[in-house]
């Protein structure tokens, strides 16, 4: 994991699916939790989505924030 990895997470949204358009670290923990079951897309969204449930899972949300700062919630 790197410091630009984690960066994505407060920056990129949720290309598709319920929760299309919000940051991957506003994802519920249940919608996390499901695709960790019926397995993650392919590719860097699954990457960051696999990661996203790991921080939210291991109660590690406090990591992303710093990288909040000066974005624009929604």
């Amino acid at each position: 994991m790197n410091p630009e990895t984690l960066q994505l997470l407060v920056t990129r949204t949720m290309p598709f699916g319920k929760y299309q358009g919000r940051l991957i670290a506003d994802l519920p923990g249940d919608y996390l939790a499901w695709f960790a079951r019926k397995g993650f897309p392919s590719g860097e969204l699954g990457g960051l989505l696999a990661l996203m449930h790991e921080i939210d899972h291991n109660g590690l949300m406090d990591l992303l924030v710093p990288l909040r700062k000066g974005i624009p919630q929604r």
